[in-house]
């Protein structure tokens, strides 16, 4: 069905969690509803804020500027407005844009009658950033343990966090979230690899300048069978997709939410549990592996 003609049976009223038939309505294509006048809303006031920021700061230099959060000593408490206020109101607003487009992503989904494994993915996203500038500050007491909105003071943020725990490639946590990111990464191009190998086959083997039909999915399907011995199916790939996103976004959650409030020392130390397990428990090999570990 072409997409034009599809639009008669999507745009009908109905499918709405707030405002009725009052905020039911598009803007060409494009399905507004409640939640995406809030996503307006909460989108231009925050950039107008950090606009705002920019201005009252030393430098216009799109690398520099940066709307830090407030000073450790503030605590939980709001912040005067050039002392990390703006931040904590920038902050609201990104959480209120991210809600937003997510519930209008489950309205879009009612009205389709589809399922809501969209918004889900991106309310994962969503999830990590919370962690990031909210879950993990509340837990350490602190407003001033969120990122700033920033370039340069974002990496360096990044960077002092990593070595504030020695090491943070030792953070079990993160160990799995940059796994799947990888395999995430490597399901996605053979998948997108694959399809675009079967609507685009080239010429024909018989010869000439035929061009070849285009494939149907059990030839996809057998391409993985051959090469890796096993096809999970075309409904498989998407399900196995968005398992491995999902985790991606949970466990860099998780990584960095377990960094101070739940371990304090070096991810290095972490490790030492293996130490004690029956078949290291030996003092002369446990010292003489430290002793490799550490190159002495």
């Amino acid at each position: 069905m072409a997409l034009l003609s599809f639009e008669r049976k999507y745009r009908v009223r109905g499918g709405t969690l707030i405002g009725g038939d009052l905020f039911d309505f598009w803007v060409g294509p494009f399905y507004v509803g409640f939640f995406g006048i809030t996503t307006v809303f909460f989108s231009i006031l925050g950039t107008g804020l950090i606009l705002y920021g920019a201005a009252l700061g030393p430098t216009w230099n799109i690398w520099q500027i940066s709307i830090d959060p407030p000073p450790l000593e503030y605590g939980l408490a709001l912040a005067p407005m050039m002392e990390g206020g703006l931040w904590q109101i920038i902050t609201i607003c990104a959480i209120g844009a991210f809600g937003s487009w997510t519930l209008r992503e489950v309205e879009i989904c009612r009205k389709l009658g589809i399922g809501y494994h969209v918004p889900i993915a991106f309310a994962t996203a969503v999830f990590a950033y919370v962690t990031l500038v909210v879950f993990r500050p509340l837990l350490m007491g602190a407003w001033g343990h969120g990122f700033p909105y920033g370039i340069f003071t974002h990496l360096d943020w990044v960077y002092a966090v990593g070595y504030q725990y020695g090491n943070f490639h030792y953070n079990p946590a993160h160990m799995i979230a940059i796994t799947f990111f990888f395999t995430t990464t490597l399901a996605l191009a053979l998948h997108g690899g694959l399809i675009l190998s079967a609507v685009n086959p080239g010429r024909s083997l018989e010869g000439g300048n035929k061009q070849a039909e285009v494939k149907a999915p059990e030839y996809e399907d057998t391409f993985f069978r051959d090469i890796i011995g096993y096809s999970v199916g075309t409904l498989g790939i998407h399900r196995l997709g968005l398992f491995l996103a999902l985790n991606a976004g949970f466990w860099s959650a998780v990584c960095i939410v377990i960094s101070g409030p739940l371990w304090d020392d070096s991810w290095v130390v972490w490790w030492d549990w293996w130490l004690e397990l029956p078949f290291f428990a030996q003092e002369d090999l446990v010292r003489e592996i430290g002793d490799i570990q550490f190159g002495l």
